[in-house]
């Protein structure tokens, strides 16, 4: 190991890791070539592919390296966050319902799916892959607030649709699709109101409702991922770079392949914010169309990735931190805030299970220690592939509850039944027990979209 490592975990939760290497999985990123003062293992932390899911890594800007794995498959999965004035309960079974199905009209779920808006071409591709968010909004499709309450507002620098691969520019007609796995939308209710001064700043009121969006970059990011760890992993030798495992196949940041990985990287991350923001103006037209709220009430609260790497400064160095299942949480003050948050800090989402709840929360300066970064849900407690043996189709209706869930086959969602994650309630204390978090509001479930794993 060239550098320590710093795990975040209750002694319960480092007991449910069990036989899950996600340990070791750190271990072999603290050896990483220009890995900085320390990797850090959060409170959802689980095994994944090279970098554990919940890890960070920060590397030397100028001789550290850029590893694929280390930001993952699904590049800029994150988590979008909508708020309004309706009183949740008010809210019928059968308009609950009726929302679903209104959206799965307008945006298509599971693996694979295609457009609603059809194929990108030309400069719209181009712009969509450049200006992510900013492209759409300019189309009509949201507002500059959106991109305002967007991490890097919607937009990472350096994207070159030229640094794609010809596989990956083929798959870039996904945007404003959900996709399948873990992504979710999801109508919730702020069931508990746990700091009112920011819950305020942020237009969260207990009892109202809000909407998630969890979703990334689609094909377009999978196949990134992909095309360039192969490559990577080719390359590695020629830099002198001895790999500690394959999935975390590395090269300098300054070579011209890490270079053209972070410009693929950015239009994928580009991608998954104007996907994001596609998605929210269909909740937007949605609950017009059903329930009359004019758009601009229905408010965005913030927009956050959770797998990527992004130049910054910590602790008086520039370095590529690579977040992977991790998403950042600035503090109070901090010069990158937007400045409606300013005061407060911006909002971090913490999703959980589809039937548990969801957190809001605020870093404090104390998460300096993790790159200013917190865990980006409840975790896997099981491997899907456990979870599709060990859990019935009957056990996971029966850990619904009231929560209503739209999928055309729920034996296909097994895999994310609430009893495949780890407490959301006993994950997200972790960091606020030790003052590195502040707890905004919790959210519960109310009607969940998912979508199904087969193409």
């Amino acid at each position: 190991m060239l550098v320590e490592g710093r795990v975040y975990l209750s002694d319960a939760l480092r007991e449910q890791l069990g036989e899950d290497d996600s340990l070791q999985q750190l271990r072999d990123v603290a050896c990483l070539p220009g890995a900085f003062k320390h990797v850090v293992g959060l409170p959802d932390m689980h095994s994944g592919f090279g970098m554990p899911i919940g890890g960070v890594l920060a590397t030397d800007a100028e001789s550290g390296v850029v590893s694929a794995g280390a930001v993952g498959m699904d590049i800029n999965c994150g988590v979008r966050l909508l708020a309004t004035d309706i009183e949740a309960a008010e809210l019928s079974a059968k308009t609950l319902r009726q929302l679903m199905l209104s959206l799965e009209t307008r945006i298509p779920t599971g693996i694979g799916k295609k457009s609603p808006q059809g194929e990108l071409r030309g400069n719209l591709a181009r712009e969509v892959l450049t200006l992510g968010a900013k492209a759409v909004v300019m189309q009509g499709y949201g507002n500059a607030n959106d991109l305002a309450l967007t991490e890097e507002n919607g937009t990472l620098p350096g994207a070159d649709p030229s640094s794609l691969t010809k596989a990956a520019q083929e798959r870039v007609g996904q945007l404003s699709t959900l996709g399948g796995g873990n992504h979710f939308l999801e109508f919730c209710v702020v069931q508990k109101v746990l700091d009112s001064e920011v819950a305020s700043s942020f237009s969260l009121r207990q009892g109202t409702l809000a909407v998630l969006i969890h979703s990334g970059s689609r094909g377009l990011g999978h196949q990134t991922c992909t095309d360039f760890s192969k490559l990577m992993l080719l390359a590695a030798p020629r830099y002198g770079i001895n790999l500690p495992s394959k999935g975390l196949a590395a090269v300098p940041i300054q070579s011209s392949e890490g270079q053209c990985y972070l410009s693929a990287m950015a239009c994928a991350v580009n991608y998954a914010f104007a996907n994001r923001q596609l998605m929210a103006h269909a909740v937007r037209e949605v609950l017009r169309e059903v329930l009359n709220v004019p758009p601009h009430e229905v408010r965005q609260v913030y927009d956050v990735a959770h797998n990527i790497a992004k130049f910054e400064e910590h602790f008086g160095q520039k370095v590529l931190v690579h977040r992977k299942g991790a998403t950042r949480a600035l503090p109070p003050q901090h010069a990158q805030n937007p400045e409606p948050y300013k005061q407060s800090g911006h909002p971090a989402l913490l999703p959980g299970s589809m039937a548990t709840g969801s957190y809001v929360v605020v870093g404090t300066p104390l998460l300096s220690e993790t790159f200013f970064s917190v865990n980006h849900g409840a975790g896997r407690s099981m491997s899907r592939s456990l979870a599709r043996k060990s859990i019935s189709e009957s056990e996971l209706y029966g850990s619904l509850g009231s929560t209503l869930v739209s999928a055309r086959n729920m034996r296909s969602i097994i895999d994310e039944a609430p009893a495949a994650y780890k407490d959301i309630d006993a994950v997200s204390a972790v960091l606020a027990d030790i003052g590195m978090t502040r707890l905004v509001a919790r959210l519960k479930p109310l009607a969940v979209i998912k979508g199904e794993d087969e193409a």
